[in-house]
């Protein structure tokens, strides 16, 4: 191997070495992965051309070409705020979460017996947020504070009790532009109208729901309880945005009567990332739990009678419901979200006050400043945020970029200043003096000037009390609290997770390093765009990356998760009918197949959804899709398709799939989960599709956090282009024509498409080509080594699967009682993660390798599956009790295992040790099989008081 060769990053990213692929085409019966491929992609769909992107960089060249972009972007001081504001990331939280595998590599805590540190640390961001917010209960995060404020207006409207003719929603006073413009996005498609008032006057019968943000888009902090009294008077509801270091002084939203509260976590020590990632809030009373969005941490008990943390109600919700599903967010924020638990565990309630009262100061000081020069002050009382006039705005700003100083400029001349937790007193003198300049006044400061906080407005009530948040003041206590969390989960870090559909692939370290480059991760989303060449180089790039990868012509980067990128899809489909006149055109076609949030996606589009069967080997049933297409012709607006599809196989009639709904004047949607399987193979463009999103944490490398960051762009092809996202803040692309926004940043969550950049970048055209190869042969080995002890559900031409295949487990729990549910968590005690469970089928288990995984992993997991598959023979054989058996009591801790008492008919060596490899890698499960029922009969959400704890060691 040459020098160059040692250092090409496709070494490092592909698991299996030369010979070892060899030995496995070896074992598949192939001659060489050319012919696997051959027997696996249907030829008519194959790429006539390899992906035109430049060689490959190594890890040191890339890293130092990123260097010069990050130079590109200008490090001014931006108090723009308008939801964003610098903050400072402690030390040991950036060291030992946002750059720890530990943390950003696990999946979603669907296998919660796996996943308690997640969990845990998940609840601690609830019971903060329900703290401060003075409200009943807190969900787990959701995408970004425009997108909260939406789902608070529909949430709204589920709980109303006012009749559905009552459809219009109240939004008084000041809001961030954003979020403006995400509640017209979100309502015109349900039928629901927005109207943006001065004053509760507005409020009448047909109002369902009334929202205002507090303190206000503009920062002024007034007395909202009268807005409240007069709304829950008329019979309407109410949602109150607001900011939690705010709330640290300010009288809670709950104290005042609101029914929901939303916002953004991300000052609680995430970066500014140019807009993202960041963890929204949500907060709502527990009467209203039930129909809160997203994920919510409960606490039941596990088969041993202890505490154990797991999701709760919302599980896989849309898998459930579909189309009836009252959100389509599937990626919440967890990574964010837990920075944010453990920036209040660093800080306490006694921290975060001292934060909030300096920002304060600053501000009243500045404040005071600004009077003395003449200036108008529009905010009678604030806390970090100042709108001032009586200064040409424009002699202002060429006066504050000439200082390296941004504000935010608003339409009526005024000008914004928000200070934040970086902001110091020589900042405070540096904008004085830039007002001072252009009025030709001489700044005086009062070190004196009190807050003009009415003192009915301050808050009185406790925060922050549970002893999670007062013993962990030492950094010694911080890191043994997170490493403590930490090793009681499973990530890439520790195994292979399996799961199909969500293409658990290496993050490689080189990706992850820049994120938190300063001259990347402290740029806010509203700075002038020249301000941020850097990034703007960069998103061309993937851009013209990604159209070539999916053959079309333009790109949307906005979308911030998979589920945003299908209702952005859909939205640019809805916005095209309707500029050709066909605003009748509302059915979507959806395989049965399809992943849940697909019909949710589309009746947020305000779409119906018409169900398109599919056949016993588990493609689209063509007699039926052509069936409902000609049934719909005329009102037929698109198809979502999965390719290759969600049962792990490239359809030979794709084509003719979509041929059906453009003839019959559809559109074609493909939902871009199994990109990973197209990548230098195929593409979206080859087999007939319109618009596609590409989940970026899936395919192009961005870790799952633990249950997110995501990011879901949209490709389409040429007549789609006018109709791209734009953003009321910065011009996007998407052009007058465009759909209104659908994430709150103008570019999503922009600090981790530097990941997706990386991985692209350092991988070159063939490498990612090598990826999706690799990625097929090591699905079809797990098919070749699992296949006859497990039948494989479905297979494709030549009896080759993609790069997942599902194993039917339902023929193993007739015969003997276990189900996939056992199996999963009897691969715990065996150190996996289970792959995906009862997707897309009831009953099943579907597994994906990714490309990354060696063959030395790959036999470890089937060495598992197999002996999982001899202790089921077991119990069909009769030779052991089908109901008090190792599957059924799986998975065993420690604590179980090493209990002085023993009463289980197998050894306890079978229990922990099952194969042998385990006596030297064991991972130990800390709870044992949880109860779910329980927990959603007694929803706990919040951290329980300390006194459980004590029981439970008392009792054990």
């Amino acid at each position: 191997m040459t020098p160059a060769a040692t250092d090409a990053f496709a070494l490092r990213h592909i698991g299996p070495r030369p010979e070892d692929r060899d030995r496995m085409l070896h074992d598949l019966g192939v001659p060489t992965l050319d012919a696997l491929i051959d027997q696996v992609v249907p030829s008519h769909i194959r790429r006539p051309d390899p992906l035109i992107e430049p060689p490959a960089e190594t890890e040191a060249a890339f890293l130092t070409r990123l260097r010069t972009l990050e130079a590109k972007n200008a490090r001014f001081r931006s108090f723009i705020g308008a939801g964003y504001y610098n903050t400072h990331t402690p030390a040991v939280i950036q060291r030992m979460v946002l750059e720890n595998p530990g943390w950003y590599t696990p999946y979603t805590p669907y296998q919660a017996e796996i996943a308690q540190g997640r969990l845990e640390a998940l609840l601690t961001f609830q019971t903060a947020v329900s703290d401060l917010t003075g409200m009943d209960v807190a969900n787990a995060s959701l995408l970004d504070e425009a997108t909260a404020a939406a789902e608070a207006m529909t949430l709204l409207r589920r709980v109303s009790k006012k009749p559905a003719s009552a459809v219009r929603m109240l939004v008084i006073g000041e809001v961030f532009p954003q979020v403006r413009e995400l509640l017209v996005s979100r309502a015109e498609p349900l039928g629901l109208r927005v109207d943006f008032v001065a004053d509760a006057d507005a409020i009448a019968d047909d109002v369902f729901g009334v929202m205002v943000q507090y303190p206000d888009g503009h920062g002024a902090v007034s007395d909202i309880a009268p807005i409240i009294t007069r709304a829950h008077e008329a019979g309407a509801l109410v949602a109150v945005g607001s900011d939690l270091l705010a709330l640290t002084l300010l009288v809670p939203p709950g104290e005042l009567g609101a029914d929901v509260v939303y916002g953004s976590a991300q000052r609680f020590g995430v970066p500014l990332g140019y807009g993202g990632p960041h963890a929204a809030f949500f907060a709502t009373r527990e009467a209203y739990v039930r129909q809160s969005p997203g994920r919510i941490i409960g606490v039941s008990v596990d088969a041993q009678g202890g505490s154990a943390y797991r999701m709760a109600l919302q599980t896989r919700e849309q898998h459930i419901r579909r189309e009836k599903a009252t959100s389509n967010i599937c990626t919440a924020q967890a990574l964010l979200a837990n920075i944010a638990a453990f920036y209040a565990v660093f800080h306490g309630a006694e921290g975060l006050t001292d934060i909030a009262i300096r920002i304060h100061g600053h501000v009243t000081q500045l404040a005071a400043a600004l009077t003395a020069m003449g200036l108008t002050l529009h905010n009678a009382a604030y806390f970090d945020t100042l709108r001032v006039s009586g200064v040409d705005a424009e002699t202002l700003r060429a006066a504050a970029e000439a200082a390296q100083v941004n504000f935010r400029y608003l339409a009526d001349g005024s000008i914004g200043i928000s200070l934040d937790e970086t902001s110091t007193s020589d900042d405070v003198l540096a904008i004085s003096n830039v007002f001072g300049k252009v009025v030709g006044r001489g700044t005086q400061f009062d070190e004196t000037a009190p807050s003009p906080v009415p003192v009915t407005l301050r808050r009185r009530s406790s925060f922050l009390t549970h002893p999670v948040f007062t013993e962990h003041r030492s950094e010694l206590q911080i890191t043994r609290f997170i490493r403590r969390l930490e090793r009681r989960d499973i990530g890439l870090d520790t195994s292979m997770i399996p799961l199909g559909s969500c293409t658990m692939k290496l993050n490689a370290a080189a990706e992850m390093l820049p994120i938190t480059w300063p001259g990347f991760a402290a740029v806010h989303p509203f700075v002038p765009v020249e301000q941020a060449s850097g990034y703007q180089e960069i998103f061309r790039d993937l851009e013209r990356m990604l159209c070539d990868i999916t053959g079309f012509a333009a790109v949307s980067l906005q979308p911030n998760s998979g589920a945003q990128g299908e209702l952005a899809g859909l939205m640019v489909i809805r916005a095209y009918h309707r500029a050709r006149g066909d605003s009748h055109r509302t059915v979507v076609l959806i395989p049965s197949s399809a992943h849940g949030t697909n019909p949710a996606s589309a009746v947020m589009a305000g779409m119906k959804v018409v169900v398109v069967a599919c056949d016993t080997n588990g493609n689209v049933d063509l007699g039926d899709l052509r069936a409902k297409a000609e049934q719909h012709k005329d009102t037929l607006a698109a198809l979502m398709v999965t390719y290759p599809s969600t049962h792990g196989v490239y359809e030979d009639a794709i084509r003719e799939i979509c041929e059906v709904v453009h003839a019959h004047g559809g559109q074609v949607y493909m939902d871009g989960a199994n990109m990973n399987a197209q990548v230098g193979l195929t593409s979206p463009a080859l087999i007939g599709a319109d618009v596609c999103h590409l989940n970026l944490h899936k395919t192009f490398a961005i870790p799952h956090g633990g249950g997110g960051p995501g990011m879901g762009p949209i490709g389409v092809a040429r007549h789609l282009a006018p109709y791209l996202p734009s953003h009321p803040v910065v011009t996007t692309g998407g052009g007058a024509s465009g759909i209104h926004a659908i994430s709150a940043a103008p570019w999503g969550s922009a600090l981790i498409l530097l990941i997706s950049y990386a991985y692209m970048s350092m991988l070159g055209g063939d490498g990612m080509t090598e990826a999706t190869r690799y990625a097929i042969l090591n699905a079809n080995y797990i098919k070749a080594r699992l296949e006859g002890p497990y039948a494989v559900l479905y297979t494709g031409r030549e009896g080759r699967v993609a790069h997942e295949l599902i194993l039917d487990l339902r023929p193993l729990k007739q015969a003997s009682g276990i189900d996939e549910m056992d199996v999963a968590k009897r691969l715990m005690d065996y150190g996996f993660h289970a792959p995906t469970v009862s997707f897309p089928v009831p009953g099943t288990l579907m597994i994906e390798p990714t490309e990354s995984e060696d063959r030395d992993e790959l036999d470890r997991f089937c060495d598992a599956m197999l002996a999982i598959r001899a202790e089921i023979q077991a119990v069909i054989d009769g030779t052991v009790d089908p109901n008090d058996n190792v599957l059924k009591h799986a998975p065993h801790t420690a604590a179980v295992v090493m209990a002085d008492q023993w009463t289980r008919p197998y050894p306890r060596s079978l229990a922990a040790f099952p194969l042998p490899y385990l006596r030297t890698m064991k991972v130990w499960p800390t709870v044992g099989r949880i109860d779910n029922p329980f927990g959603d009969r007694h929803l706990v959400c919040a951290c329980p008081p300390m006194t459980e704890y004590a029981e439970e060691t008392v009792g054990a």
